[in-house]
């Protein structure tokens, strides 16, 4: 029976993110989104995990799991400006707590898309003070957490939170303005780097260097329409604008942003001791002189289907387990080690759900075979969520939850996986 053996001491498990899966989060944006009716379906109680996180916990430990991504509740911990609950603090320390007592390596994750609701109110991210106030937010986790956690992300999907919530309005403040997306973009670009620089600076002499990354969304763009100029024009402009600009000025310090010309950012450079990535798909460009905020759009939107795809999930999305893998391969031109911070899909059939964990694991494989030095998968998600504008519809999770009941219940899918975690290596005909 043909195996894969990964690295000794790869790093497996998977990723939450607190407005996701905790419940009752009644001091964010997106709480208030919700209330409004802006959404299909509100969080509510969501996974409840706020008071489960235990129980949760164990279940990974169960399916091997060597490493757990969580993310921290801006809101909760600073429900009023400059107001800061300590016992919301003292709850993370106590999921990091728990976490180390189960062997569970924790990545936290500062902001996961929300924020509290008095941020939004005075500007959020498009006021030029945002990055002090997540700065000041982010030194009081710090302070509190470190020692306990190696492995930090500062912001998760910048440039997906600037698209979603500021070119889609599909999130709040529902913006539709290319202006204020870009604004956003240069502030997430100071947050990021003030993170960065508080969280080494926390450091103890006794302590071991911490590694701080961001979770960055790297579609693989590819054109609508490959013979079209216009079209490999709008896929190489939007590819430089949502994955080249933001890592430029985290890794160099400078970028160029299309129509906005170089921005720099000296204290950014070499803020990224690791590479944290989120990979899902590849996303086809249509180019469309109609542009609304920008002269492109995915050929989903614009109803073509490329030649290339041959599979979608449960949502539509496009599924190229050779694109996770030359993704992996190109981001050693940054010489960083890989973690991959989330990759999963939902499907209606568990079957197919388990295919695509096991046809991206083998990429993944050939992705470290190729020289790619990836340190760990974690797999989106533990749980099934709550999925933003999309409600409670798509399932995620390895784990299936009652969101009535609140019972979990480990699908084959998530037994499969452990088998890989527990063993370190992939069996190629342990497929559906």
């Amino acid at each position: 029976m043909a195996e894969l053996v990964f690295p000794k001491g790869f790093l497996w498990g998977s990723a939450t993110s607190a407005h996701q899966v905790e419940g009752n989060n009644i001091h964010s944006d997106w709480w208030a989104w919700e209330q409004a009716g802006r959404v299909k379906d509100p969080s509510g109680a969501a996974c409840d995990q706020y008071r489960r996180y235990a129980e949760d916990f164990e279940l990974a430990v169960g399916l091997g799991h060597t490493i757990h991504r969580f993310s921290v509740e801006w809101a909760r911990i600073e429900p009023v400006e400059g107001r800061w609950d300590e016992a919301a603090v003292a709850h993370y320390v106590d999921v990091v707590r728990a976490l180390r007592q189960r062997n569970l390596e924790p990545v936290v994750t500062l902001h996961h898309f929300t924020n509290p609701q008095w941020f939004l109110a005075k500007g959020g991210w498009v006021n030029p003070e945002a990055p002090d106030q997540f700065a000041r937010y982010v030194q009081l986790v710090v302070a509190a957490l470190k020692g306990q956690v190696r492995y930090w992300v500062t912001i998760n999907e910048p440039m997906v939170y600037v698209r979603m919530h500021y070119v889609q309005g599909l999130g709040p403040p529902g913006a539709k303005n290319f202006h204020d997306a870009m604004r956003v973009a240069h502030n997430l670009i100071q947050a990021h780097g003030a993170a960065y620089q508080i969280i080494h600076q926390a450091r103890g002499s006794d302590q071991s260097r911490p590694q701080v990354s961001l979770a960055h969304h790297v579609p693989a763009f590819r054109p609508c329409r490959p013979w079209w100029p216009m079209d490999r024009w709008a896929t190489n402009t939007t590819d430089q604008l949502l994955n080249r600009a933001f890592l430029d000025a985290v890794t160099d310090g400078r970028c160029q942003v299309p129509t906005m010309g170089t921005w720099t950012f000296p204290d950014c450079k070499s803020s990224l001791d690791y590479f944290g990535l989120n990979f899902y798909s590849r996303q086809f460009i249509r180019w469309t002189p109609r542009g609304e905020l920008w002269p492109a759009v995915s050929c989903d939107l614009a109803h073509h289907q490329p030649r290339e795809v041959t599979e979608r999930t449960s949502l539509g999305w496009d599924v190229s387990p050779e694109a996770f893998r030359d993704t992996l391969v190109w981001l050693r031109r940054f010489g960083l080690p890989i973690l991959v911070t989330e990759n999963g899909t939902y499907m209606t059939e568990d079957s197919r759900r388990w295919s695509f964990i096991h046809r991206h694991l083998q990429a993944l494989y050939d992705a470290i075979e190729a020289g790619a030095n990836v340190l760990g998968y974690c797999y989106w998600s533990l749980l099934d969520n709550f999925e933003w504008a999309e409600g409670f519809g798509p399932r995620f999770g390895i784990i299936e939850v009652d969101y009535r009941t609140q019972q979990r219940r480990v699908r084959d899918s998530g037994w499969r996986y452990a088998q890989v975690c527990k063993t370190n290596r992939l069996t190629l005909d342990n497929t559906p």
